[in-house]
């Protein structure tokens, strides 16, 4: 038996005619009755017994009927789930992000989006930027998230925000807790690196050779928010993006930013080759609208 089989005759079955039938599934009784008909002939055997006008099942379809009725359920619990899958009701989002985006703008698009979805899954990995690339061209998420990333081939990149390079300092340091600063007036404290972390790292370094100047760093970490903790701590300054500083900010530290300012464009990444389901198409709103919310 072909779908289209199974179809009308579970609805023939289960209203008791024709007539009903055509009318639950909104097609005309002679569509019915024909395939019906070519139903009953590729089986070999009626379905059903005509009595004055009166469908009444046969032996062979009362034995028929709870297989068919299984395939049908499936049928519906297939249509059901293209359904929600059309109203972004059904899915899964696989993100990688930086873990800098981890502390606000992802959790809040996350948290807004399922309190209308709440049956879409998310798989979240937050990694460090090259790492995130990393895991875009291995398959392992469908939309990275991360900061300046360098144009791929393959790749396709969406612009959702500027941001920038910012100095995380002890109030104590600069007691008019300036909203500016500049290179030079760093050079007498003690800096906390951040190492090699990418091209926000190469963002810095080109400022550093631009006006002459290095800071010099007994501590080095791999990760901006310790050093933004280092800071809280009294050790020194840093540098990080505005969100881990933001996200990390204490009532002993303030943030300035650089003088002229260093910026960089947050960028959301996927794959030509894998096209974004809507559901993840829809969650990207989400983000941009998150986005330009906080940079407000």
């Amino acid at each position: 038996m072909r779908l289209r089989h199974i179809e009308i005759f579970h609805a023939i079955y289960t209203t008791g005619s024709i007539t009903n039938a055509a009318k639950i599934l909104h097609v005309s009784q002679p569509s019915v009755s024909k395939v019906l008909s070519h139903a009953e002939m590729q089986l070999g055997f009626d379905l059903f017994e005509r009595v004055k006008g009166r469908l009444t099942p046969t032996d062979e379809a009362e034995m028929l009927f709870d297989e068919v009725d299984k395939i049908y359920q499936q049928m519906r619990s297939i249509k059901n789930t293209a359904e929600n899958i059309k109203k972004s009701e059904y899915g899964q989002i696989n993100i990688a992000g930086s873990p800098a985006l981890g502390f606000d703008v992802i959790p809040s698009a996350i948290a807004k989006y399922h309190h209308k979805h709440h049956q879409v899954n998310f798989n979240v990995q937050t990694v460090h930027n090259d790492a995130v690339m990393q895991t875009l061209l291995e398959h392992k998420c469908d939309l990275a998230i991360l900061f300046a990333p360098n144009v791929m081939p393959g790749v396709t990149s969406i612009e959702l925000a500027q941001s920038e390079l910012v100095i995380v300092y002890p109030k104590v340091s600069f007691p008019d807790c300036p909203k500016e600063l500049t290179l030079n007036q760093l050079k007498e404290f003690e800096y906390i690196d951040i190492g090699d972390s990418g091209p926000l790292a190469d963002l810095l370094w080109t400022r550093m050779m631009k006006d002459n100047i290095s800071l010099e760093a007994l501590i080095k970490v791999q990760t901006y928010f310790i050093a933004a903790r280092l800071v809280a701590q009294g050790v020194g300054i840093c540098v990080v993006d505005r969100f881990t500083a933001e996200g990390n900010l204490s009532d002993n530290t303030a943030i300035a930013s650089f003088n002229p300012p260093l910026t960089f464009p947050v960028k959301a990444l996927y794959l030509e080759n894998k096209s974004l389901s809507k559901v993840s198409q829809e969650f990207l709103s989400y983000l941009t609208t998150e986005f330009s919310d906080d940079s407000k």
